[in-house]
């Protein structure tokens, strides 16, 4: 079986993007990108956004963060694309950053949201399913 994760981007600015993650038609959290970026507009290293599609989730260890984290798989352009906690897109490099509430350029609740997320990923990865995610 397949777990489906839907990241619907919403908040645009010249600083970051901010979207809500749902599974099953329910909010999971608060996602903080880098910008997005045209398609014809040149990447700027850790300071784009992953393209839209649909990636697998992995865990993995982080030697940067010392712990598991979920990654995310053949992300084209990018390498190393993780979630993980944080506040701001100063904090990302490309890398999802979790939140529980959202303001202009900033979620909190971090920690607390990535729990929530990892733990699900870890219940449906450890009994054998596949988890991914589109970002729209």
């Amino acid at each position: 079986m397949t777990r489906e994760f839907i990241l619907t981007r919403t908040d645009f600015t010249s600083e970051s993007t901010i979207g809500t993650l749902t599974h099953n038609g329910k909010h999971v959290c608060y996602i903080l990108e880098d910008v997005v970026r045209g398609e014809d507009d040149a990447k700027v290293h850790g300071k784009t956004a992953i393209p839209r599609g649909r990636y697998e989730i992995v865990i993995t260890p982080s030697p940067r963060f010392k712990k598991d984290l979920p990654r995310l798989l053949k992300v084209p352009g990018f390498a190393g694309i993780l979630i993980h906690s944080g506040n701001s897109a100063a904090d990302s490099e490309g890398c999802l950053i979790t939140g529980s509430a959202k303001a202009k350029n900033w979620v909190s609740g971090s920690k607390v949201a990535l729990a929530k997320l990892q733990t699900m990923l870890k219940t449906y990865l450890d009994a054998g399913e596949q988890c991914f995610i589109t970002i729209r």
